[in-house]
Formats: structure tokens, sequence, C-alpha cells
């Protein structure tokens, strides 16, 4: 059974996640935004649309972009060592 929230099989082809290729196309500003968008797309239509699935796909790149900023933060901590 497909998983749409945490890893939706048309966000993949050929090994390449699609939120991947974004995040390494945009700025890091660019894909704050894109983040904030998404969730709050995902956020406004859930009353409309999926329900809690679509508070879930909110959660979900909230807490991708968090985990991404834990990562790059943890790097420059190295690197002031």
């Amino acid at each position: 059974m497909a998983d749409n929230v945490n890893k939706p099989p048309h966000y993949n082809h050929a090994g390449i996640e699609c939120i991947e290729a974004i995040h390494a196309a945009l700025t890091p500003e660019e894909f704050k935004g894109y983040i904030k968008g998404n969730n709050m797309k995902y956020t406004w239509r859930e009353n409309y649309k999926n329900k809690v699935e679509d508070l879930r796909k909110a959660n979900w790149y909230m807490n991708y972009y968090l985990e991404k900023l834990d990562a790059d933060q943890s790097v420059l901590d190295l690197k002031n060592r």
C-alpha cells in the first residue's frame, strides 16, 4: 500500500525524490519559501479535500525542513570547532 504522506510513489523517479531535486535546485531562501508555501497549502485545504491526510502532509513538510536545518547546523558546528 502506498504511503501518500511520507513517500508518495508519484514523487520518485529513477531513485530520485522530487523534494531532493527541488532542494538541490533552489537557494536556501527559495527552498524555505517552497516549504512554507506547501505547509500553508496543505493546512489551508484540510477542511476541503483530504482532511487529516493534508495535515499530515503539512507536518511532513515542516519536519523535513527542520531536519535539514538541524543537519546544516551540525555541519556548521563541526566546521567551527
